[in-house]
């Protein structure tokens, strides 16, 4: 078993989509970032390449590339999976946090697990996201941006 931890952070910003766990969220701003800037689903998939010591999303999927620019995240979570499975690995769980202090994402977290569940191939069972203010604290309480961290198990895939 190998375990790793992601982190991610993105700004918000005006004429931008919200995009967090592959759901469109409806909120007055969005995140600003190369991609989509799905922030949660950006953490998982540094917590799989790491877990995995492969790097980040940044040496996979660089900013500079203009392949990756305005992707959307879960293709690219699809390409980690792939990794992933080349390596002999599956997701045993991944927990998962969103901070932010707008909007409220409780009615959108299960279409969220869902979302990941499917392109990492597991059960939403083994997908864990939750979200959190900080209280007005920081720039996420500032509702400058948002991030997510995730921590996630890998099990090595047995062939029988």
């Amino acid at each position: 078993m190998r375990i790793g931890f992601g982190y991610d952070v993105h700004q918000l910003v005006e004429s931008r989509r919200l995009i967090l766990g592959g759901m469109d969220i409806p909120y007055k701003r969005g995140l600003l970032g190369h991609s989509d800037a799905d922030v949660l689903i950006h953490a998982i998939m540094d917590s799989i390449l790491g877990a995995l010591a492969l790097g980040d999303i940044g040496k996979h999927f660089p900013d500079t590339d203009m392949e990756y620019k305005d992707i959307n995240s879960m293709e690219l979570l699809g390409r980690v999976y792939n990794i992933m499975i080349e390596n002999g690995y599956e997701v045993g769980n991944i927990d998962s946090t969103i901070a932010a202090q707008a909007p409220k994402l409780a009615p959108y977290i299960n279409d969220m697990r869902k979302n990941i569940s499917e392109v990492l191939h597991t059960s939403i069972n083994n997908i864990s996201v939750k979200a959190t203010t900080t209280e007005k604290l920081g720039f996420e309480g500032r509702e400058e941006g948002i991030s997510a961290t995730s921590v996630c198990l890998l099990k090595k895939v047995i062939d029988n």
